[in-house]
């Protein structure tokens, strides 16, 4: 009868972690990893706080669909008043949402059959420019791969001051006019590699067009809700305010208030009206640690599935058209010049990562099936730290911890 008892409590547990989008944390050994050295997170995470460069974070370690690591450091909030850090903590993901909102989202609909990543761009955002050659005049299309992987040759970012004065906040329909017509193109696409928010808010305005969905609206349905997530989401503030004493503050304003709840990034803030495909996500330690499994697990995770594997295999994977050297897959850094944050010790080609200008970053070995999660907002309360040694001292504990 105990027995009995014993197998209907445990099949409640893990229906329970089903429902409610979570997975299991056990020890680090269960997982093949040893403890005693991811304890060493600990010394380099109070380093950071001690340096002033972070005031606190929340580490998170995955190991195939297990959390073998959840911890939190140091403070919340520091400005105007001191609130220590909890692991349930939300962060503003900022660019982590190119790969956790955006591309999630763009990849559903790649395996639906709804687009391609050779369809030029000017199929679903019209007028959608090319790059012309300077010399010859010719022209050569922009492609949905080409924004995908930071390609294209659209420059960075926009003045957003001049950008606010000219069209004024909250005109997304201005803001891609525009991308697509106005916003200089560098380079022939798949020949160089600049980093740019613009292509994310292109893919952003492609879907949307395709889906006749917000952005917010479909990640929110489609990717956090089908993982059963309950502390993921866009504009908290505005969309869920009974996340916000979770909610974690950016930087102080002008006004001497910090952003909270709001996203960070101005371009999603003013000109995107926080549906933004650059930026915008907010999200814990362990909804993030959900996502991370189901990539790591084929797209699947709990009995939830957001992905086909064959899904994940391409976003992972770096284009064979493009230069080699660039090294960017779908949405996710693989081994460009901008990867330092996978450390020393992962897959160098079955890697992929981002940061978050906020502080945050994700590192996926999708050979060892390990995650490295970490959630900070150096932005808080000015935006005068770094977590560039951080994560990648972080991400090489990890790997050394791994003894199977």
């Amino acid at each position: 009868m105990k027995k009995l008892f014993y197998i209907l409590l445990m099949i409640a547990f893990v229906a329970s972690c089903a429902q409610e989008g979570t997975i299991k944390k056990v020890s680090p050994e269960q997982m093949g990893m040893n403890s005693k050295k991811l304890a060493q997170i600990d010394r380099e995470v109070a380093l950071a706080i001690e340096e002033g460069n972070i005031p606190g974070a929340v580490v998170s370690v995955v190991r195939g669909d297990k959390i073998v690591f959840l911890k939190a450091y140091g403070n919340k909030q520091v400005y105007p008043d001191t609130i220590p850090m909890t692991p349930e903590t939300m962060f503003d993901m900022a660019s982590c949402s190119k790969c956790i909102g955006t591309t999630l989202s763009f990849m559903q609909l790649i395996e639906d059959g709804r687009v391609r990543l050779t369809d030029e761009v000017d199929m679903y955002i019209p007028g959608y420019k090319p790059w012309v050659d300077p010399e010859t005049g010719e022209k050569v299309d922009i492609t949905v791969q080409d924004v995908m992987t930071h390609t294209s040759g659209i420059a960075p970012y926009i003045a957003t001051a001049s950008y606010l004065e000219r069209f004024g906040e909250d005109s997304p329909d201005s803001l891609i006019w525009h991308i697509a017509n106005e916003v200089k193109r560098n380079f022939r696409p798949k020949t160089g590699y600049m980093y740019s928010c613009l292509n994310f808010v292109t893919v952003q305005n492609i879907l949307q067009n395709i889906t006749g969905m917000k952005l917010e609206d479909y990640a929110e349905q489609n990717v956090f809700g089908k993982l059963g997530l309950k502390h993921t989401c866009y504009e908290p503030k505005k969309r869920h305010p009974e996340l916000m004493p979770l909610v974690a503050p950016t930087e102080v304003q002008e006004d001497g208030n910090c952003l909270l709840g709001e996203v960070h990034d101005p371009l999603a803030r003013l000109a995107n009206s926080g549906n933004s495909g650059n930026a915008g996500v907010f999200t814990n330690a362990e909804d993030a640690s959900v996502i991370c499994a189901a990539i790591m697990n084929g797209g699947a995770v709990n009995g939830r599935r957001i992905l086909s594997p064959a899904a994940v295999e391409a976003m992972a994977t770096v284009p064979s058209d493009n230069d080699e050297w660039i090294g960017r897959a779908l949405g996710w850094d693989n081994r460009s010049s901008a990867a330092g944050l996978r450390g020393d010790l992962t897959s160098r080609t079955r890697t992929i990562c981002h940061t978050g200008y906020t502080g945050t970053s994700i590192i996926m070995d999708l050979d060892s099936k390990t995650a490295v999660i970490v959630l900070a907002h150096r932005v808080h309360p000015k935006d005068e730290g770094g977590t560039g040694k951080l994560r990648a001292r972080i991400a090489n504990i990890v790997a050394g911890s791994i003894e199977r």
